[in-house]
């Protein structure tokens, strides 16, 4: 009897004399949910400027439309004013040895349109003839030059000296005169390759279309050389019958507030002011 204890003893206690005990199941560890974080929301990237915008409408008479042209030198972007002379008026500003940058030519006179005229000399005296509220300064160039005249009751020319020279008994209210003609009469391209050295630099344009419209044309980016400015010109959609160059380089600037403006890099002595009517 005492060897059945002992025995049932020794297999309640295993092979190495210690114990069976339960182990108790283990609670689960909770698992981590990933939350994800909310990426940043980035601004939208800016619409690209479209190649042509095509003509939109500023004002009654004004539309503006900017576009690209390649040229030679690199992808050059105009800005254009079209100018319904019904509508508006014009006028010649010159301030002799006073110059403005056109930023502020535009805010003194409260212009709709601000862009430079002709050449001037170091001590900021108008080449050429120019006429401003009907007096005269200066001396008209030859033939070879062109200028954009309005006369007293409001018509407004673009012409070139040779075919439409200048008549002092014509009695202009206005006048500024520069060179070369990039567009004669016609439409015909006006300045050859050989015409200057071909470099190119800023340039501001006068023309008028064959609707009798008056058009500014600036070529900020410096990309363009007069003759393949004049090339352009003839065979662009605007239907320019005359269009004269005007002082480029840093002189150049087209200043329409809230439209477009280019101001000019130096002060200028002379401008041609667009007035709303």
């Amino acid at each position: 009897m005492l060897i059945c204890i002992c025995i049932a003893v020794l297999l309640a206690c295993g092979g190495d004399g210690l114990p069976i005990l339960s182990t108790a199941t283990p609670e689960p560890t909770p698992t981590s949910i990933y939350t994800a974080t909310p990426s940043p929301t980035l601004p939208p990237s800016p619409t690209p400027e479209p190649i042509d915008t095509g003509w939109q409408s500023a004002t009654t008479g004004s539309e503006i439309r900017t576009l690209e042209v390649p040229t030679s030198f690199g992808l050059e972007r105009l800005a254009i004013v079209r100018l319904n002379p019904a509508h508006v008026r014009f006028r010649v500003l010159y301030a002799q040895g006073d110059p403005r940058a056109l930023g502020t030519w535009a805010y003194e006179t409260g212009a709709l349109l601000v862009v430079n005229g002709g050449y001037f000399s170091e001590d900021y005296t108008a080449l050429g003839l120019a006429i401003s509220n009907g007096q005269v300064t200066g001396s008209s160039y030859g033939d070879f030059a062109g200028m954009f005249a309005v006369t007293q009751d409001e018509a407004v020319s673009v012409r070139w000296l040779r075919a439409w020279p200048y008549n002092p008994g014509e009695y202009l209210s206005e006048a500024v005169q520069c060179f070369p003609v990039l567009v004669k009469p016609g439409g015909i391209m006006g300045f050859p390759a050989d015409g200057d050295d071909g470099r190119p630099a800023r340039r501001m344009v006068v023309a008028q279309d064959y609707a009798g419209n008056i058009l500014f044309l600036v070529a900020p980016h410096g990309y363009f050389n007069l003759h393949e400015l004049a090339v352009w010109l003839s065979g662009s959609d605007l239907g320019v019958n005359t269009a004269l160059n005007l002082d480029g380089g840093p002189s150049a600037g087209l200043w329409m507030p809230g439209y477009a403006t280019v101001d000019s890099m130096i002060p200028v002595p002379l401008v041609i002011a667009v007035i709303q009517q």
